[in-house]
């Protein structure tokens, strides 16, 4: 069996120290706000989120290190059966899993409660990678070329969206659609299916969506129509926003988020919080740190030579990306309210330990570089 191999074995001393560490100093920046806005939303308390957010971030960031000592050929060798362990588990969701605010998301499993959506965004990116790498170039846009990312895709799609969880199915298609676009995807193959999508979106709008889905698209439109109802969340958002100008009212004396009228401050609107509290300015500054982590992984990105980390890193930064932009625009009201966290600063442990695996990740492949595996190369063949 072909496994890549450093031609010169390095120390787990060396591997530390070429690290990314500017990475890492920016990952722990946007933990920190997370930390000082949950406190914030708390009224100036650590429980009940600042408290568990700091912990869950100081073990994701230890976990983040050890994954990214592991050499690649592991992770290649793993990247199907991680893939196949996360459909299991929305499958399990199906029939055991619990039921939170009408949603069916959540997995008990022993002590552990998971959310396997969240696993599910970064398996579908190894898969995907993985799928790539061992494609000859020129069967990209063969039949087998499209329709196996098809179905990568498209099943956890499909049981996400059944959940229902309009916001990660959306991830996952578009992140799993990008990566298949830069894996060398034709553009008349890509003007065929945006064609194609202009005329089933409507049809899906229509009949693939929960009654309440439908509402929090159409109304973000004209949240006025219903500004008790829909458009609460989003309307109070743009209060509290437009309210913090252009420094803010200050840290913990936002009125929107200190008198509760921000329905959800502690997940998908903890950015309200800052903008309300620090104005323009910190929401910026916030902002700037994702750009310069995203501008780090994408340099990462280009540095590899192996086709399959490449891949690996660009989906993972995508779907950082997108979350952010996602998130941010849905509490400006550029986007429908669809429940997307901002990652590592929102509430949340499932998706602040996806993410910081997928850091991991990015940090390994920096590591491991100038790694050529050939084709078929992994743990498992």
């Amino acid at each position: 069996m072909a496994v890549f191999r450093e031609t010169v074995p390095r120390t787990f001393q060396e591997k530390l120290f070429e690290l990314n560490w500017s990475v890492v100093l920016l990952l722990l920046l946007l933990g920190a706000v997370g930390v000082g806005m949950l406190y914030s939303a708390a009224e100036g308390a650590w429980d009940p989120w600042a408290s568990r957010h700091l912990i869950r971030f100081t073990m994701g960031i230890g976990i983040m290190l050890v994954i990214a000592l592991f050499p690649p050929r592991f992770w290649m060798g793993m990247s199907y059966p991680i893939y196949l362990g996360a459909l299991a588990l929305l499958v399990g969701v199906e029939f055991f899993g619990e039921t939170v605010n009408g949603a069916q998301r959540w997995l008990d499993i022993g002590p552990v409660r998971m959310q396997p959506s969240e696993i599910m965004k970064l398996a579908v990116v190894f898969a995907l990678a993985r799928f790539y790498h061992d494609l000859p170039p020129e069967k990209v846009n063969s039949a087998f070329g499209l329709l196996m990312p098809a179905f990568l895709i498209g099943a956890p799609a499909a049981l996400i969206l059944h959940q229902p969880d309009l916001g990660t199915a959306v991830l996952v298609l578009v992140s799993g659609a990008a990566l298949v676009f830069l894996a060398g995807l034709s553009w008349r193959i890509i003007i065929g299916g945006a064609i194609a999508a202009a005329f089933a979106i409507p049809a899906f709008l229509r009949f693939g969506l929960e009654e309440y889905q439908r509402r929090r698209i159409f109304t973000f439109l004209n949240p006025e129509e219903d500004p008790l109802g829909a458009g609460y969340h989003i309307l109070q958002s743009k209060i509290a926003l437009g309210s913090g100008g252009l420094t803010g009212r200050g840290f913990i004396e936002g009125t929107q988020t200190q008198l509760n009228f921000l329905p959800e401050k502690q997940t998908d609107f903890i950015f309200t919080i800052l903008g309300e509290e620090f104005g323009l300015i910190g929401g910026l500054v916030v902002i700037g740190l994702y750009a310069l982590v995203l501008a780090n992984a994408l340099a990462i990105a280009a540095s590899c030579k192996s086709t399959f980390l490449r891949l690996l890193v660009m989906g993972i930064a995508t779907t950082f990306a997108l979350y952010v932009f996602i998130n941010i625009g849905m509490i400006t009201g550029m986007l429908p309210v669809v429940g997307v966290p901002l990652p590592l600063v929102s509430y949340g442990g499932t998706v602040m330990l996806a993410v910081l695996f997928g850091f991991g990740l990015i940090l390994g492949a920096h590591i491991h570089r100038n790694a050529e595996p050939p084709r078929g190369a992994g743990l498992f063949g």
